[in-house]
């Protein structure tokens, strides 16, 4: 690895930026890639860096130029944690053991209590505040939580207004319809709804707030995964 792109490759970590390392295994040329639609010296297409940066996974990818080997150096994945309820108390307890970060966003003091998430990064304002501050990207998940379109449905509309990896909202059927009714009064189109995970969770029988966290995060990573 030249000393340059050494030198990128430490300022970007310590910055927590995630960046790419692409290295064509024929002639050994290195490029470091900061973003999916960056402009890039190796013929990479979008779809093959923004995968990488996703998933965090290294490999092999083929381009017209030959074969290139990718290696992410990113940040854990996150999920941001709409609603301090007992669900959330439950995927903050498991979620770090699957390498995600986690933050918990509630405007109401009383739920959002150091207490009640112990060693959690906590988030007492209204979505609409927070989400311009928190830069959802491709490695952050929103989990919406609370059944109250005051709280939940501004999350919403940041989380589909970025690149969110997975999006999703507590409720069931006829509270989903509502929702895309209302969301898709602001412009959303059935496409962009469709991004909504809703019911929440794999489908596993889930009744205890434990077991909803569990099918949760068990939809997350499958979103991130595959």
């Amino acid at each position: 690895m030249r000393a340059a792109i050494l030198r990128r490759l430490v300022e970007a970590q310590k910055a927590g930026r995630d960046v790419l390392l692409a290295t064509r295994l024929t002639d050994g040329v290195q490029e470091l890639i900061e973003a999916r639609n960056a402009p890039r010296r190796l013929s990479l297409d979008a779809a093959q860096v923004g995968d990488a940066l996703r998933t965090g996974e290294s490999g092999m990818v083929e381009t017209p130029e030959g074969a290139v080997f990718l290696r992410p150096y990113i940040r854990a994945p996150r999920i941001i944690v709409v609603g301090a309820v007992h669900i959330a108390q439950a995927l903050v307890a498991i979620a770090p053991t699957a390498g995600f970060r986690v933050t918990v966003l509630d405007p109401r003091e009383g739920f959002a209590t150091a207490e009640r998430f112990p060693g959690a990064v906590l988030l007492r304002q209204w979505p609409d505040e927070a989400m311009a501050t928190l830069q959802l990207d491709a490695r952050t998940a929103v989990v919406a939580l609370t059944h109250d379109p005051k709280i939940d449905d501004p999350a919403l509309v940041a989380a589909l207004q970025s690149d969110a990896f997975y999006v999703g909202a507590l409720g069931s059927r006829k509270t989903q319809g509502a929702r895309r009714e209302r969301l898709g009064a602001l412009g959303f189109t059935a496409t962009d709804l469709d991004r909504v995970h809703g019911p929440i969770g794999l489908p596993i029988g889930a009744r205890t707030p434990e077991e909803i966290a569990v099918a949760v995060l068990a939809e997350v990573i499958v979103a991130l995964r595959l």
